[in-house]
């Protein structure tokens, strides 16, 4: 995507290197970045420098290409990629894309820029199709960032978006601000400001009022890995937005490539939910009105925190899983037939 004068993916191949944008410190601060070994790599997945789970991916298999070039020990290495995020599927998916070339290390990075294209071309595709779904006029909820931020280009929810305004709609959003990240009111909102579309951030807890208000018209969100039976982990938070969907008879959706869908887990229960540190929940960081960036804390010195960072939807309460290859449903035959095509 464009920002100021330069097109930028969220991650690049750079010099025997990987370049990124350092999500942590936007909106407030756009900077560039590069990961010069296995160590830096991980440490940018795992303290969320990039994050979305195509990009985790992307950045994961650029990784293990370095470390090839670099003649590493490809056990050690994938081990400490793979061990990062425990969640998003798409960071194994990465690594197996390149692993079968990691003795040659040309062919390794050659298969890491492969997987690239693809979660690119993807993500293209399910803007594609999601933004049918999308009427002129319509307001979107979604949460978190599945932006272009989170899937290299285009993005997974917001790819129906952006499709739809470059389409001529007209299209408002409504960004969950997504404690404790806030990687909504952070992220989606400055992706939307740089697009010139038309978003509101809400409360994580005010957004259930607007569906039931009727002043929103669909929901999207992303995914970090869906269930065989259509089940998906997302973001902490998105059960609820379902579940207030469903009740206010709102469709709700999830976009995500097919690299999402993990056919070895049956039920969404059986996926891996990542628990974060508690400092996420119980310190905030923004900016001052001098201009400096400052954390504080907020709640009491004496209290912990509990901070999953990830929720399961129910396949039931899913209207469609918004995918490259089409809109399928959130079902075993669903989710077959997208891996099939």
């Amino acid at each position: 995507m464009k920002v100021g004068d330069r097109w930028f993916r969220a991650v690049w191949w750079e010099q025997n290197g990987v370049g990124y944008i350092d999500q942590r410190l936007l909106p407030h601060r756009f900077e560039l970045s590069v990961a010069s070994s296995t160590a830096e790599v991980a440490h940018a997945i795992k303290d969320m420098a990039i994050r979305g789970a195509p990009t985790i991916g992307v950045m994961a298999a650029y990784g293990l290409a370095m470390a090839s070039l670099n003649g590493e020990n490809f056990e050690a290495t994938y081990g400490i990629l793979n061990s990062t995020r425990p969640t998003a599927v798409n960071l194994k998916y990465g690594l197996d894309a390149v692993a079968p070339h990691y003795s040659d290390p040309d062919a390794a990075l050659e298969a890491a820029r492969a997987h690239d294209e693809a979660e690119v071309a993807a993500a293209e595709k399910i803007g594609e199709y999601g933004s049918a779904l999308i009427n002129s006029g319509a307001t979107v909820s979604t949460h978190c960032n599945a932006g272009w931020l989170a899937a290299q280009d285009w993005g997974t929810a917001l790819s129906p978006v952006y499709k739809a305004v470059e389409a001529g709609k007209k299209v408002a959003v409504i960004v969950d601000e997504t404690r404790p990240r806030l990687q909504g009111s952070r992220l989606t909102a400055w992706e939307l400001a740089q697009y010139g579309i038309e978003h509101r951030v809400a409360a994580d807890g005010a957004t259930a009022s607007l569906l039931r208000r009727g002043e929103i018209d669909i929901v999207i969100t992303g995914a970090d890995r869906i269930a065989a039976n259509g089940d998906a982990a997302n973001k902490i938070g998105t059960y609820p937005l379902a579940l207030a969907a469903q009740a206010a008879g709102v469709p709700f959706y999830v976009a995500a490539p097919t690299s999402t869908i993990d056919p070895n887990v049956a039920l969404g229960d059986d996926i891996p939910i990542e628990e974060r540190d508690d400092d996420e929940v119980l310190y905030v960081e923004g900016l001052t009105d001098a201009g400096e960036l400052s954390r504080v804390r907020v709640a009491p010195q004496e209290s912990r925190a509990v901070n999953p960072a990830f929720d399961v939807t129910p396949a039931a309460l899913i209207s469609g899983l918004i995918t490259e290859v089409g809109i399928v449903a959130a079902s075993v035959d669903g989710v077959r037939s997208a891996l099939r095509k």
